[in-house]
């Protein structure tokens, strides 16, 4: 049984900038990351950009210095690992968190390699490990993939993008520069108006001039081995298919939050119940931080709107830690 004040998990950018209001006060604590340091920066596509500028994904004011207008993923990894070493926080990655109980005062925090006995606990797993199903017959074949890595594999294959969001969109720009004939399966009836500024008119423009192929207000029906059956407005069609990457979100893992103790919201958006003042919820204790604290509206917090989540946790602890 290891014990320890606080015990963090996830290592992305807000459960680094939590790890750093510790490490200022002299704390105790323990970060816990099941997978790489920023794990869903680590998935994210590789030729990613951001929407924010560098100076808005910064943490506790350490300068993050980018060649470009907009920092790309392999920037913000180097800039998230190096505030991570060069602060030597303590984190623990490949470490996975499979249980939390409270007990009296204290936390009992189970993970696959240990336990742990904790005074407070704050949760910052973001929401990118549980992508948000199509849920038709067909989607667990192995040419279907709810993540996008890179367009390479998909050149001269006919591919069907699922969505409409900044992801579904970089996705069928770049397949389709990449030489995969690209369609896109919207189920609104235009691409999303969150989509990037800058690469929205250009998806527009393809999809126009009859580059990139578009059903809208339109859904995927059954995936076979080589087609893909679509319900549109004007009914049903068959295409020939060769893989699909359906990026249609992601969303928080809400049974462990409910297993934690967390209320949930039952309206459907599973919004957790906290205290947007001190970030603690409703198990005393128990902090949340981060895009987990929207429930399924993933787009309500980000890093550069939730890096406060760390101070006000910080500053609620040292009253009652």
């Amino acid at each position: 049984m290891t014990q320890t004040d606080i015990l963090i998990i996830g290592a992305g950018p807000i459960g680094i900038a939590c790890a750093l209001e510790c490490e200022k006060r002299g704390w105790n604590y323990i970060v816990l990351e099941k997978g790489a340091l920023t794990n869903s920066l680590f998935n994210y596509p590789l030729n990613m950009t951001f929407f924010s500028t560098s100076e808005r994904l910064e943490i506790d004011n350490i300068p993050f210095i980018s060649n470009n207008p907009k920092p790309n993923r392999d920037e913000a990894l180097e800039y998230y690992r190096r505030v991570a070493t060069s602060n030597t926080l303590n984190i623990n990655l490949y470490e996975e968190v499979t249980a939390i109980q409270k007990q009296n005062n204290q936390f009992q925090v189970t993970s696959n390699k240990t336990n742990y006995s904790v005074k407070k606990v704050v949760i910052a797993t973001g929401f990118y490990d549980i992508p948000k199903l199509l849920n038709v017959p067909g989607e667990s074949l192995p040419k279907v993939s709810h993540y996008y890595k890179e367009a390479h594999p998909f050149s001269m294959q006919d591919v069907i993008v699922v969505g409409a969001s900044n992801s579904a969109v970089d996705a069928a720009l770049e397949i389709w520069r990449k030489g995969g004939n690209v369609t896109m399966v919207v189920r609104k009836g235009t691409i999303g108006e969150r989509v990037k500024y800058w690469v929205r008119p250009d998806i527009i423009n393809r999809i126009e001039e009859g580059s990139i192929k578009a059903y809208f207000n339109s859904e995927i029906k059954e995936i076979t081995p080589h087609q893909v059956i679509i319900s549109t407005p004007k009914g049903t069609e068959t295409i020939a298919n060769d893989y699909v990457v359906a990026l249609t979100g992601y969303q928080p893992n809400f049974q462990f939050l409910e297993q934690a103790g967390v209320t949930l919201s039952n309206d459907g958006n599973f919004f957790p119940k906290y205290n947007p003042d001190t970030m603690e919820s409703n198990v005393q204790g128990l902090y949340l931080a981060g895009v987990i604290c929207g429930g399924t509206e993933t787009h309500k917090w980000f890093i550069e709107n939730s890096r406060v989540h760390a101070k006000l946790i910080a500053e609620h602890m040292e009253t009652n830690l």
